[in-house]
């Protein structure tokens, strides 16, 4: 399970200050959230983007920046919090000082090969516990309630009575 307590003031002193991109990410294999402590260099600008699949919050930490979106360019300050909808082209740059910000949004699926497949039970709904689908060895859960290895680390399922 990730970290459930951060304190950002620390995390970004202990930072090289030289350092850029994610400071921090939030882990651990079974989680729906993804989250990202992300710094810009001052007066950078990221190559804008569409994001098909995922709505994104972000939340303004340090510095100053514009988020250009949508034909627009809004200020970022700290405190600031955008709701970023999916399908929309975006792009961010930092000020003069650079800037920090944070960003969260439904995790993506691990990518797999084979079909699609989802644990519902006979009588229609989600099954009640996913534990036979996570792998002892990395934690991660399979995304198909058929799968037989880790998609990630390639260890047999546990509860998984398949003959070669």
């Amino acid at each position: 399970m990730p970290a459930a307590h951060v304190l950002l003031a620390q995390l970004l002193k202990a930072a090289d200050p030289a350092a850029t991109g994610a400071l921090w990410r939030l882990e651990g294999a079974a989680r729906q959230l993804d989250a990202n402590v992300v710094r810009v260099r001052p007066g950078a600008r990221g190559e804008a983007y569409v994001e098909n699949d995922l709505d994104v919050l972000l939340v303004v930490a340090e510095g100053r920046g514009t988020l250009h979106r949508a034909g627009t360019e809004e200020e970022l300050a700290p405190g600031t919090l955008v709701f970023v909808p999916r399908g929309e082209r975006r792009a961010v740059s930092a000020g003069d000082d650079g800037l920090v910000y944070i960003t969260a949004h439904r995790r993506r699926p691990g990518m797999t090969i084979g079909r699609a497949a989802t644990a519902v039970t006979a009588e229609g709904g989600e099954a009640p516990c996913l534990l036979p689908r996570v792998c002892a060895e990395c934690g991660r859960a399979a995304e198909g309630a058929d799968a037989r290895f880790c998609a990630r680390c390639g260890e047999r399922l546990p509860g998984k009575d398949f003959r070669p």
